[in-house]
């Protein structure tokens, strides 16, 4: 049993919209979606982000996320605010080809080796897909932290962040958040995924009729509900590994010699079982509200190609 509406829908969806299900074109547009859905609705959020990281680094910088925004616009202007957008734009944009794209590969594989979809396949699948993506984002994540934490920027631009980065530190600088990236976006994804397959199938049995009985706007609507549960659910569960990877980016995160592990080591020392709870209620709204717009655009972008949207029914 695969996890899409009934295999004569989708055949049809495919034919109208001139891609065929599971054909190297299915998956391109699929990974085109998931860069739509990813890079701009990080981008948006990057004035919940700047504070956020800010405070996870040094929580006694700003006593709220208002008076940080207030601090950031009288000191930096209100360009400031969005302060580390550009790398934002071009990892979560990368992160989302491989995201998407890889989940769906790899979800329409394991179902295939596996004799049917489900809970164990979603999870299997968005582990895969966003082990790979992490090793895209993971260079501009850690030029974004930089620039994020560092007061004034510390660079002023993709460009000139990852050039400094690299000819300071090598590939390993940038690179030394992987693990920790790791740690914070592959439970994530595997919520994020699992959870919105799960109540897209409950919302539609909830709902009179069957998902085909509903148009495009419905259906994208079910998605929106749907990512939202599941970002809330991704923020508490990701966000320790969150404020980890925050520190660990930082300018000064790691000392010259010292092991990933081991800096993970000191810095919770710093902060403490607390500390790594710093910055979660922005968190929250954030990732709620990011992860419910990535669903409603990515099927939006799968409607408007002729694919079907991600869930909500099995083949009979």
């Amino acid at each position: 049993m695969y996890p899409y509406a009934s295999t004569t829908e989708a055949t049809n969806r495919g034919r109208k919209g001139r891609i065929e299900l599971y054909s190297p074109k299915y998956y391109a547009a699929c990974a085109l979606g998931g860069m739509f859905a990813c890079g701009p609705t990080h981008t948006a959020v990057t004035p919940l982000d700047l504070v956020k990281c800010r405070r996870q680094v040094n929580p006694k910088l700003y006593a709220s996320n208002i008076i940080g925004w207030r601090t950031i616009a009288r000191t930096e202007g209100l360009s400031g605010i969005f302060t580390g957008w550009s790398p934002t734009l071009l990892g979560y944009s990368a992160q989302g080809v491989m995201k998407y794209g890889g989940y769906e590969f790899f979800k329409k594989t394991y179902s295939d080796l596996a004799g049917g979809g489900g809970t164990v396949v979603y999870l299997a699948a968005s582990a895969s897909a966003e082990m790979l993506a992490d090793v895209a984002l993971c260079p501009l994540e850690a030029v974004k932290v930089r620039m994020q934490t560092t007061v004034p920027p510390l660079f002023k631009g993709v460009r000139e962040g990852v050039g400094s980065v690299f000819a300071k530190e090598g590939l390993a600088g940038l690179y030394k958040g992987l693990y920790p990236l790791w740690a914070r976006q592959v439970p994530y994804t595997m919520t994020k995924f699992a959870t919105f397959e799960t109540a897209v199938d409950l919302l539609y049995k909830a709902l009179p009729g069957r998902k085909r009985d509903y148009g495009g706007g419905a259906q994208t609507a079910v998605s929106f509900v749907a990512g939202y549960a599941a970002g809330v659910l991704c923020a508490v569960i990701s966000h320790p590994a969150d404020v980890m990877v925050s520190m660990l980016n930082a300018d000064g995160g790691r000392g010259p010699g010292e092991s990933a592990v081991g800096a993970l080591g000191r810095l919770y020392k710093q902060v403490g079982a607390r500390g790594l709870w710093n910055g979660l209620p922005v968190r929250i709204v954030m990732v709620g509200s990011l992860t419910g717009m990535q669903w409603l655009l990515y099927d939006s972008f799968k409607i408007f190609v002729g694919l079907p949207t991600t869930g909500g029914e099995q083949e009979e």
